[in-house]
């Protein structure tokens, strides 16, 4: 299909309208919309919270005039049920809009193709496949939900240049800069959930909250907590947003934790610790779609060996922190090269003397050879 350039032009603008909702649409997708009539942009919006107006509905309001025979560029294809709003496609087709252009299907089966049809049946030309790659780069883990019934799990750790997340004795404050560090918060902010080990919370006693300028919608807290240990008065239970302790179904629950204001997730046992597998099914139920661990070295090991793992962050800082510290993944010992794990690289950037690397596994190179 043949997109102009001003088509690539009103998407692109409708994919940084959607990027506006970054940190405050939880647990919808970030969606920008764009209204142009011929080659002049008439109206734009983006879907802000959860049960206000959808993108589509505030270009729409953001028009203030009639747009009959108008050409709408949305970063995800319009809902065609009754959600928390009206469907999307009602007030397109009510406004006389002629033309569609979507980057992305919705894959939420209840829309999945359906809003596109009920376009098309109503007479609207629909252009679909526009900046897609952008388009669902921007919402991993509501795709990742709704295609795997899993929620998209991002590793962050903090690294020396000789591999250690701490010291021998456990002191790991501050291995990181200031402004990696502020980087952090944006990605938690992004988050729908932010998880730990136990071993953290009793270790740091963390709040585990993002700390950002403007709106944000507070990230679940979710501790892997096989045992039932947290205590009651730990930091990260305090505080709005919602908390969930997931601990092995077979232990005892201490009554103090029953009390607690943390939802408590009873889930199956596995090799010492609880399924990972079923930890992060149940999570996409709750309907989290990204979720980011900022834990120990055997719980982000643990994920690495399950294949949970879709992304990491690690924040590379020019120190060295000598032998006897952890590394950021505990798991092994291999007994091969064959056996190792292979990443890509996506992205580098720097923060101060920092290098982030964002970084994503990928399946081994059978053709590699020394």
């Amino acid at each position: 299909m043949s997109f102009s350039a001003f088509d690539h032009e009103c998407m692109a603008r409708a994919l940084r309208l959607a990027r506006k909702g970054l940190y405050t649409t939880d647990p919808n997708p970030r969606v920008g919309c764009v209204i142009a009539d011929s080659e002049r942009v008439i109206g734009q919006g983006w879907h802000q919270y959860a049960g206000g107006p959808h993108a589509e509905v505030a270009a729409l309001q953001d028009a203030g005039k009639p747009v009959t025979g108008t050409t709408a560029y949305v970063t995800l294809e319009p809902c065609s049920y009754h959600g928390r709003t009206p469907p999307c496609t009602d007030a397109l087709l009510e406004a006389g809009v002629s033309r569609v252009v979507v980057a992305s299907g919705d894959p939420n089966p209840r829309v999945d193709g359906s809003g596109v049809d009920r376009l098309r049946a109503a007479g609207v030309r629909v252009d679909t496949g526009l900046m897609q790659i952008q388009a669902e780069a921007l919402n991993p883990g509501f795709f990742a939900r709704n295609r795997r019934g899993r929620s998209w799990l991002r590793v962050k750790s903090a690294v020396s240049l000789d591999g250690r997340i701490g010291l021998r004795n456990g002191d790991s404050k501050w291995i990181s800069s200031a402004a990696s560090r502020a980087d952090v918060q944006r990605w938690r902010a992004r988050s729908s959930a932010i998880l730990t080990g136990i071993g953290t919370v009793l270790a740091d006693d963390p709040s585990m909250t993002a700390r950002v300028e403007g709106a944000v919608v507070q990230p679940t807290r979710v501790i892997a907590d096989s045992h039932w240990r947290t205590p009651p008065d730990a930091k990260i239970l305090a505080g709005e947003a919602p908390v969930l302790i997931a601990g092995d179904a077979s232990r005892e629950i201490p009554a103090g934790l029953k009390k607690s204001r943390a939802r408590l997730l009873p889930l199956p046992a596995d090799e010492g610790g609880i399924d990972l597998v079923a930890l992060f099914t149940e999570l996409a139920e709750m309907e989290l779609n990204e979720v980011q661990a900022e834990a120990g070295s055997r719980l982000c090991g643990a994920f690495l060996e399950a294949g949970l793992v879709d992304e990491l962050l690690l924040y590379q800082a020019p120190v060295l922190l000598g032998d006897g510290g952890p590394g950021p993944f505990a798991f092994g010992p291999l007994e091969s090269m064959a056996e190792r794990s292979h990443l890509q690289l996506v992205e580098t950037t720097r923060f101060g003397d920092d290098l982030r690397l964002r970084l994503r596994p990928r399946p081994p190179n059978t053709s590699d050879k020394q």
